[in-house]
């Protein structure tokens, strides 16, 4: 019992941390830790998840339910987190009951880790180490996210993420593949746009065309 608390402690320690590392409005230590719902929310998953394990009935849904209350994150005491995990802001994010995270993850407010039917067994995301995944966003049913992955704001995730990967749109479309540093953060306001890219392609073909008929 005291190392499960020991490890316990050091691992609210590393949340506490990576929030001072990931978010630059982290001012102080009592800051943090009275007015950050995230990190409210990853330690009664924490103590939730240790319940669920020891097979104890009712109270680890309970206990999620009123986090859930409270915060306005949603997390299910079956799902598997990893370490240095990061929920910035945080109202409206739910993660599934099977749903797999690895370690130094950050995703934003109103992100959806769930399913896509009523199917049982693996049905939620596995995601990958290092990987970012942008306000709004939602990654559905039993695929994988490789690490390194960014999920730009907004966009719905439904196929296989390979690593070092940058998705968006609805469906998500990788529009870049590239090593990524573990301290790269995701510029919202620099990801390209797919189907812009295709509409100035067509452009381009359409003029090159309207030249050539101009010449004949």
């Amino acid at each position: 019992m005291f190392s499960v608390i020991k490890r316990g402690i050091t691992k609210v320690k590393e949340d506490i941390k990576v929030i001072y590392d990931k978010d630059p409005a982290a001012n102080n230590i009592f800051e943090v830790i009275l007015c950050y719902p995230g990190l409210h929310a990853l330690i009664a998953y924490r103590l939730a998840h240790r319940l669920y394990k020891w097979r104890i009935p009712i109270l680890p849904r309970m206990l999620s339910y009123i986090t859930r209350i409270i915060t306005g994150i949603e997390i299910h005491p079956a799902a598997r987190i990893g370490r240095r995990f990061f929920i910035d802001h945080g109202d409206g994010v739910v993660i599934g009951e099977t749903t797999e995270i690895g370690d130094d993850v950050l995703i934003y407010q109103q992100v959806t880790l769930g399913g896509t039917g009523k199917e049982h067994g693996k049905r939620h995301p596995t995601i990958g180490n290092n990987v970012i995944i942008g306000a709004g966003a939602k990654v559905l049913g039993n695929i994988k996210l490789g690490d390194n992955v960014r999920v730009g704001a907004g966009s719905v995730v439904i196929c296989d993420v390979p690593n070092n990967s940058t998705v968006v749109g609805i469906p998500g479309k990788i529009v870049s593949r590239e090593d990524k540093s573990e301290n790269e953060t995701l510029m919202h306001n620099h990801i390209p746009d797919p189907i812009q890219n295709e509409l100035n392609k067509l452009k381009e073909e359409l003029s090159l065309l309207s030249e050539k008929c101009k010449n004949i």
